[in-house]
């Protein structure tokens, strides 16, 4: 049995939607029958809604976008249910934001949800919550978005589909010298490819510089990734069955566990932290937690058991974690230069560093 997350971007459900979402709603129904299960990631709300609305271009404003939203989000679903329905099988809407996934316990509530309707047999179409969303708890993409689920429901596969083959060197409707990429074999490869990343064009907000970046939060918690040309839907059927995608990014070789994938990537750090070269070689090399001794600064304002940067002392990002304590209590302690009484600031069970 294999756990597929798929992402149906904005790109591929113009025209004739419902058509579309049959063809893909085939090859779903197809990998469900094999005893595969499936999570759906989709857009399309907006643009659903514009189309309902008959508005000349996305909207640019925040309660536009999200009044569409709220419009086309139902008719989405209908779509879905009617598609699936056909094959014999349930569909259940899951709209999520960021809030539903930075508290842990929501977290763990939001993944045994999904866990327990693949159990049922039922289809969970996720969508962003766009019609009420603020836009700090916004995602802003379902790339985003499909990596954190493929990571909360421990799927073994991603399919980003798009618009485009593969991966390439540079954006290939630009540059006629860019290189197909096949293959990606570690998280820290994607850098060298965002400075050729495309924007998401007028009526999506996913280009390639947030596949690259789902690619990294799915990849760093051992989800293999395959981003493929999605505008055929009845492609959806073989890629399920195994083919692969035009570029396969594979799993690091040393994945991150639940917790600490939820601590480098759905968290939004509150403040930071700036540690000297001890403390840094300390955390790399011994797998030491954070003593107060090794911290030179404190940037920002939190409570305590919140969300933090680690940072160099040349700037860089080191790693986050959760401060154990306030900001308020790290300023007071510093002031104190007793590195035997020294407490524990992020505990090495609390930490993840960006570089592993």
């Amino acid at each position: 049995m294999t756990l597929w997350v798929v992402k149906l971007g904005t790109s591929l459900l113009r025209g004739d939607t419902a058509a579309t979402i049959e063809g893909y709603a085939s090859g779903v129904a197809a990998a469900m029958r094999r005893g595969d299960q499936v999570v759906l990631v989709t857009s399309g709300a907006v643009g659903l809604g514009c189309q309902k609305l008959q508005l000349p271009k996305r909207p640019d404003t925040v309660v536009a976008l999200q009044a569409a939203a709220a419009t086309g989000q139902g008719y989405l679903m209908a779509l879905y249910e009617r598609a699936m329905a056909v094959h014999g099988l349930s569909v259940a809407q899951v709209l999520l934001t960021r809030s539903d996934l930075v508290d842990r316990r929501r977290y763990q509530n939001a993944s045994g949800t999904l866990q327990q309707l693949l159990a049922w047999g039922v289809l969970p179409v996720i969508n962003e919550n766009d019609a009420l969303s603020s836009a700090e708890l916004r995602f802003g993409d379902n790339d985003t978005l499909s990596a954190l689920v493929a990571t909360a429901v421990g799927a073994h596969q991603l399919l980003l589909l798009t618009d485009i083959d593969r991966l390439y060197s540079s954006d290939p409707r630009r540059d006629v010298n860019a290189q197909p990429i096949t293959d990606v074999h570690h998280p820290r490869d994607l850098k060298q490819f965002e400075a050729g990343a495309g924007d998401g064009g007028r009526w999506g907000t996913g280009g390639m510089t947030t596949k690259l970046a789902a690619a990294r939060i799915a990849t760093a918690s051992g989800v293999t990734v395959h981003l493929a040309d999605g505008r055929d839907p009845a492609r959806l059927a073989g890629l399920l069955e195994g083919d692969r995608g035009g570029t396969v990014f594979h799993p690091h070789p040393e994945p991150l566990g639940n917790r600490r994938s939820w601590l480098a990537h759905v968290l939004v750090p509150e403040g930071e932290l700036c540690l000297d070269q001890g403390a840094c070689q300390a955390l790399l090399h011994r797998g030491a937690s954070l003593l107060l001794v090794g911290v030179t600064a404190v940037k920002g304002e939190f409570e305590a058991n919140r969300p933090v940067l680690l940072r160099d002392p040349d700037g860089q990002e080191l790693g986050r974690g959760l401060c154990s304590l306030n900001s308020s209590q790290v300023r007071q302690a510093l002031a104190v230069t007793d590195a035997k009484a020294s407490p524990v600031v992020v505990h090495r069970d609390a930490l993840v560093l960006q570089d592993r």
